[in-house]
């Protein structure tokens, strides 16, 4: 990889904290301190704001495939589950569906300037090999260069038998790995259920067994529609807290949703060192409510940013997201701020997944980073290029993105694979499946 120095930016967002004006420079796969290699690469930033790229803590990329569809609109969610299992058995998910849907899924990604996707993949038919499946979203991730999380999933799976597919998918796919991210930094492994709502105990307690005997990160769901009616039902409690009482809220545990959390449900997840991901653009059309994300924050929680998956949020547009959750956050009078959101969806997701060198562009970060221009009519006027980036122009995105120090995207268009050919892939995959 060529080095390359990236100049005259209008603003660069280091990290939460920290802006400057450049330049940035990249040296191999990490950020680097000037001056530029002789050799490097001279990119002119002007009229533009540089950020970290944006790291999606929660996706279900097979979703994508099951996007704009009746069932999944405005529909109570027992009802929008039945829907998608429906559709899973017709469309009869095996690695070759679960490996275009998801090449689909990262590239548009990519293309909105997210670098890192977390995938919480919960869908494994009983005549499919786990680890094929698990290949199939890692390789296609590789194939169109963005990093993936996969997150080994389960929702009512055998506990002892989804516990065992993680050391071998670990073992097929994560060799030399460390704490559960290969030597290069583009596939992490992690282990995640549904929720209370669709596993019990025993799933818990074998997902946390394997985690710790490999180092992975944990991630299940709380809070949903159906997790509280289902705790209610069954256990005559609320999810958190059987999440608590089955050792699920810890330091090493990412909570995705939290709707509708109450203060004590708020002060046990912030004395538990948990993290939190907040998914407005699942929650609130599906009618969950809006996460409490500034009381959070001031507890001390970590939060970060996801889409969730095509058959609630039909898209995997983060930045979209982020000003969705700033616009929100006035619906329950706790406003959070364009920075705040562009935090969660870079440094603070990152810290979720227990990568350091990711969601901010310090000296020896991972070199991946977006270029939006800001120079044309949906940003004239604007004072401040950073707010404007998420409240003016809605659905914008990148000039240019970077994963490890390697161009993806260029004047908008990926250059990894052909993107028109993965979506002409896919449609066809599902109209020959869904026809017959």
């Amino acid at each position: 990889m060529r080095p390359t120095v990236l100049t005259g930016a209008e603003a660069v967002l280091v990290d939460g904290s920290t802006v400057t004006r450049g330049p940035i420079v990249v040296d191999g796969a990490v950020i680097a301190s000037g001056p530029a290699p002789s050799d490097a690469e001279v990119v002119d930033t002007s009229g533009c704001v540089i950020t970290p790229g944006l790291v999606n803590a929660h996706h279900h990329l097979l979703q994508s495939a099951f996007r704009s569809r009746p069932y999944g609109r405005f529909r109570p969610m027992r009802d929008w589950l039945a829907g998608m299992a429906r559709r899973y058995t017709e469309a009869a998910v095996d690695p070759e569906l679960t490996a275009t849907a998801a090449g689909v899924g990262v590239a548009e990604s990519l293309l909105c300037g997210v670098t890192t996707v977390a995938d919480h993949h919960l869908t494994w038919p009983r005549d499919q090999d786990p680890v094929a499946m698990a290949g199939a979203t890692i390789g296609a991730a590789r194939r169109v260069g963005a990093r993936l999380v996969f997150v080994r999933g389960t929702a009512r799976d055998d506990p002892e038998s989804a516990a065992q597919s993680v050391v071998d998918i670990h073992d097929a796919h994560l060799h030399g790995a460390t704490d559960g991210v290969s030597v290069d930094g583009m596939t992490q492994l992690a282990v995640g259920p549904s929720g209370v709502h669709a596993d019990g105990p025993e799933t818990f307690a074998a997902l946390s067994d394997v985690a710790a005997r490999l180092g992975l990160r944990r991630r299940t769901q709380a809070n949903e529609q159906i997790d509280v009616d289902v705790a209610a039902e069954r256990y005559g409690r609320r999810p958190l807290e059987l999440l608590d009482d089955w050792g699920w809220l810890a330091a090493d545990v990412t909570v995705a949703h939290l709707c509708e959390i109450t203060d004590d449900e708020l002060d046990l997840v912030a004395r538990s060192g948990a993290h939190a991901t907040h998914a407005p653009g699942c929650d609130v059309p599906m009618g969950w409510g809006v996460a409490r994300v500034a009381a959070l924050g001031r507890a001390g929680v970590r939060i970060g940013l996801g889409t969730s998956g095509g058959g609630s949020n039909d898209a995997g547009h983060l930045l979209a997201d982020a000003r969705l959750a700033m616009q929100v956050s006035g619906l329950i009078g706790d406003p959070v701020s364009a920075r705040d959101c562009l935090a969660m969806a870079t440094e603070g997701s990152a810290a979720g997944l227990a990568r350091p060198e990711l969601g901010h562009l310090r000296l020896g970060a991972a070199a991946d980073l977006c270029v939006w221009d800001c120079s044309d009519v949906v940003d004239a006027g604007v004072p401040d290029p950073l707010d404007g980036l998420l409240w003016a122009g809605p659905g914008r995105r990148p000039r240019d993105v970077m994963v490890g120090g390697r161009w993806v995207v260029r004047d908008g268009v990926l250059v990894t694979a052909d993107s028109r050919a993965l979506a002409n892939d896919l449609t066809t995959m599902l109209e020959h499946r869904l026809s017959s």
